[in-house]
């Protein structure tokens, strides 16, 4: 059974919806008709519900999808003018916030993706995407030097070549192309998302949940150039202390299946 939540301030029926099921929460998109346009007021929405779900242990992983034709095509440009003379960039705090998300992220990634909605999606620790997508990232195109934690994550996760072809040039790539670069963790016919997604989210449950969070903000702090040994060390020392990790030996000594709780 599904539990929907709608965080203050919902401006309309259009706003991203949550729903949780178990352990796996989903946010979605719900303006089809303008391709999933993320408006500055589905901004406070979206990252109230990163808020709630940070909160939530039960919750453990996390789905970004949407319906139409496109998964997203980003931010509304028509704001951007007023972001001018502001230090405050709430669409880059938002993706900053789903990276850093305690859950484990996946973009769902049922049709094209452009402009900021292509780093909401690289900001997901996972990305299943299906054949015939495509991407681009029109910034310069546009006259827009690209929010910094945004070109920093770009480089960092598809590598300085990539990010160099895709902002510099503004060109659209396809499917495959996402696939070799490794913008798409996955890539499957349009019919077999849902079993692609499926298998992902049971193998991330299947993980102790203690280091499976950990684990990724290591990561992610290495790939930020931000690592902290006393912090990893502490968190490995953490995770020998834990239940689970008495519980997964007993399991590999029996041969069954580990049954964690999260302690």
């Amino acid at each position: 059974m599904s539990t929907v939540l709608e965080s203050p301030p919902v401006v309309s029926p259009a706003s991203p919806l949550l729903e949780i099921e178990g352990a796996i929460a989903t946010i979605t998109l719900r303006r089809p008709a303008t391709h999933n346009k993320i408006e500055p007021e589905d901004l406070p929405v979206l990252r109230g519900y990163l808020a709630d779900l940070n909160a939530n242990k039960a919750v453990r992983v996390i789905v970004f999808r949407s319906t139409g034709k496109s998964f997203s095509s980003g931010f509304d440009l028509g704001h951007l003018g007023k972001a001018a003379n502001s230090t405050d960039n709430a669409f880059q705090t938002f993706t900053d916030e789903i990276e850093n998300a305690r859950a484990i992220t996946i973009a769902r990634l049922h049709g094209p993706v452009y402009g900021g909605s292509t780093d909401l999606a690289l900001s997901c620790d996972f990305r299943i995407g299906v054949t015939g997508m495509r991407m681009f990232m029109p910034a310069a195109r546009l006259g827009l030097h690209y929010y910094p934690h945004g070109i920093r994550r770009w480089v960092s996760r598809l590598g300085l070549g990539p990010a160099k072809k895709l902002f510099l040039t503004s060109r659209p790539i396809q499917a495959e192309e996402m696939l070799r670069i490794g913008y798409l963790d996955a890539l499957v016919e349009p019919a077999q998302l849902d079993a692609e997604l499926k298998t992902w989210t049971d193998d991330l449950l299947a993980q102790a949940p203690i280091p499976l969070a950990s684990i990724k903000a290591t990561l992610n702090e290495v790939a930020r150039q931000e690592y902290d040994e006393a912090s990893a060390h502490a968190a490995y020392a953490a995770s020998l202390k834990t239940r689970d990790i008495g519980e997964a030996l007993a399991a590999f000594a029996e041969k069954r299946a580990p049954v964690f709780t999260g302690t």
